[in-house]
């Protein structure tokens, strides 16, 4: 048995070995707690990671009458609030598992005498209040958001789904970051399938830092190439949980608000949290509408072109002879016109988004008006393209994802530009190209067009149109998460 010299000796030699691979760092507290009998205890934390609250009334108490706080203190977190790590560990795993936890918002403590080493947890991580997201606010529902705090999104969603059901996989990944992530499902209601193909895939994930769930996204998504997203993600806690109770799937990341949703189809982006909330025709008449503005904003604009540049016969006359009148003494073609005006708006867009909130909007609405009618003044552009520009931009943002929104407007690009260069058969040619791309691509093994093609009958009452609670079937879970549960 190594003497008490020794025993100091080789705790010296740890906490030196810690202080070494965290580099010293200012906010390490390197501590000794005397308790009862003379006898001393080292303590190590990480200041700006610790509750100084817990550590001070709770913990320090507890080793200063003689005993550990075994029990669980009520602010700290939920699991592993105390534990003991195994002396016969080799020193360097001791001192890996010894850094993990310090880094995680944990307390080293270290008792000679007894030779036993604690872990406690009193980590207070900083995070903003729970609010409602910004990007996805409704006038009727609840109005919490997630945090970038894993632990509170955690308790949103247990707070919706009171379940012994719900299941939570915990996984770190990131060879820098060690990010925590977390696999959400219902274990009675998620095919088995669907589950070991997210956990695969996130298994699979090599990378060095994971900052958002974005970084998780491009690694398990079906397809990069596609301007469609095979994946949504959401901030609300409602939403992650009626799509739990569909027998989906959730990851979550810790230090974001946006947790991702699997499997999801294209008709899926076209309703929103608030249609669950509302009266079952007045969601059904939005969701007629989203879909209008969808066909709105990727056609309008190159419908004009190709119509004004190539097919002045589908034009009523006189229509045709105002557009003519208003492109007197105008040196572009419609095509030029367009897309110099699609352009100018996104720039704007973009620029009213970066600046500070207070000018942002104002920047936005008075940049495009002032832009535009100094262009029509000035002979640049006519006055129609401005209309048809405005009206695509107004409806790209009725969507209610903002990730669709921009696959919009990718799209919307392409078709200007078929027609302007091959009229109303490049959009048909596109059109063709654009239905065979939405028809091969899938979300986790489902087909991105399914209730459509293939045909879930089933479906249909959730889809384009919202049937009535009491006139839908109980228990009832999507098509293609039936078909996936009858699947090995």
């Amino acid at each position: 048995m190594p003497g008490s010299k020794d025993k100091q000796r080789m705790w010296s030699v740890l906490f030196g070995n810690v202080q070494k691979a965290l580099g010293s760092p200012p906010d390490l507290i390197c501590r000794s707690v005397l308790v009862k009998e003379e006898q001393s205890v080292q303590c190590m934390y990480l200041e700006t990671m610790v509750d100084t609250k817990i550590l001070d009334d709770y913990v320090l108490k507890s080793l200063m009458a003689g005993t550990f706080p075994e029990a669980k203190h009520p602010d700290a977190a939920a699991d592993g609030f105390f534990r003991e790590l195994p002396l016969s560990l080799k020193p360097e795993d001791l001192l890996k598992q010894t850094v993990d936890a310090l880094l995680a918002g944990q307390c080293l403590f270290v008792d000679p005498a007894r030779e036993r080493i604690y872990m406690i947890d009193a980590a207070a991580p900083k995070q903003r209040p729970i609010d409602e997201p910004k990007s996805e606010s409704i006038i009727r529902g609840p109005h919490e958001g997630f945090t970038e705090s894993i632990d509170t999104n955690i308790g949103l969603i247990r707070k919706r789904i009171r379940n012994p059901h719900l299941r939570m996989e915990k996984l770190n990944i990131g060879n820098q970051t060690r990010t925590t992530v977390m696999l959400i499902y219902l274990d009675n209601l998620a095919p088995k399938s669907l589950v070991e193909e997210a956990r695969r895939r996130l298994s699979a994930i090599e990378t060095d830092s994971v900052l958002e769930s974005a970084y998780i996204e491009e690694y398990i998504q079906d397809r990069i190439w596609t301007p469609f997203p095979t994946l949504t993600n959401t901030e609300r806690p409602d939403v992650v949980s009626a799509h739990l109770l569909d027998g989906k799937v959730a990851v979550m990341v810790d230090g974001t608000p946006n947790v991702l949703l699997a499997p999801i189809t294209f008709l899926e982006f076209f309703s929103s949290p608030e249609d669950y909330y509302q009266r079952a025709d007045i969601a059904t008449f939005l969701r007629w509408i989203r879909l209008i503005s969808f066909f709105t904003a990727v056609f309008v604009p190159s419908m004009f072109v190709a119509a004004t540049t190539f097919h002045q016969e589908l034009i009523p006359t006189q229509l045709l002879i105002s557009l003519s009148a208003q492109r007197e003494g105008v040196p572009f073609q419609a095509f030029v016109e367009v897309m110099l005006m699609e352009v100018v708006f996104e720039i704007i867009r973009e620029a009213g988004l970066r600046m500070p909130r207070a000018v942002g909007q104002a920047l936005s609405i008075v940049g495009a008006i002032v832009f535009g009618q100094a262009a029509v003044d000035a002979g640049l552009i006519s006055a129609a393209v401005v209309i048809v520009v405005a009206i695509t931009g107004i409806t790209n943002f009725v969507v209610p994802v903002y990730s669709f929104g921009v696959s919009q407007r990718l799209v919307r690009f392409s078709f200007i530009l078929l027609a302007g260069t091959m009229g109303l058969f490049g959009i048909l040619c596109g059109v063709l190209f654009l239905v065979a791309h939405l028809v091969s691509l899938k979300s986790f093994s489902v087909p991105y067009l399914t209730s459509v093609a293939p045909a879930h009958k089933s479906d249909w009452q959730d889809e384009l149109v919202r049937m009535p609670r009491p006139w839908m079937h109980a228990n009832r879970l999507p098509g293609f998460i039936n078909l996936l549960k009858r699947k090995k």
